[in-house]
């Protein structure tokens, strides 16, 4: 990152290698359209790109880009709280995200709980739940959080704490095991 931001714009590929895989993921999972998702993973580049004059030397790069990539999801969330809702286009053959014509007990208890997971998580706070995604699902470090939060490591170590004591209570002892799941 230090070479692009002197103006080396062939290091923009391995900036670009680096952080796009786990930032595609983070946005994919705050937006869940993939057209919307690639529009804001471009734009997260375009905005690092700007701003890459500015950048400090020897700052993470990590918690830079999800600090940009977080500020365009919630840029996107304010839009289309304003949008007129879309008509639902799901598949007829689909009910909550569940095939129909899975037989698997397995798979489908499993789907339940992910099911149950998403929907606890979603009721939680806003900032219990970054804390908790960008600590789980992204595998960041408390202090790479913490950056991309704009907090300190103690506000997100009690996000974070909260978040798996509210899990814990509303889904029991399937908490803990779905805790460590990524999805």
């Amino acid at each position: 990152m230090e070479r692009y931001a002197t103006g080396s714009d062939g290091a923009f590929a391995e900036v670009y290698d680096a952080v796009a895989a786990r930032l595609y993921t983070y946005l994919h999972r705050n937006v869940r359209d993939t057209h919307r998702c690639s529009d804001l993973l471009q734009e997260t580049f375009l905005q690092m790109h700007r701003a890459r004059a500015t950048f400090l030397s020897g700052a993470a790069v990590m918690p830079w880009a999800f600090a940009i990539a977080r500020r365009l999801v919630i840029d996107q969330a304010r839009r289309e709280r304003r949008a007129p809702p879309l008509a639902d286009l799901s598949d007829p053959m689909r009910t909550n995200g569940v095939d129909l014509a899975c037989h698997d007990d397995q798979a489908v208890e499993e789907g339940e709980l992910a099911r149950a997971f998403t929907r606890e998580l979603a009721r939680l706070p806003a900032s219990q739940r970054t804390a908790f995604e960008l600590l789980k699902r992204d595998g960041m470090s408390l202090a790479e959080a913490a950056q991309v939060l704009g907090v300190t490591v103690t506000a997100v170590k009690l996000r974070a704490h909260r978040a798996y004591v509210a899990l814990r209570i509303a889904l029991g002892v399937h908490a803990v095991r779905l805790a460590g799941v990524k999805s």
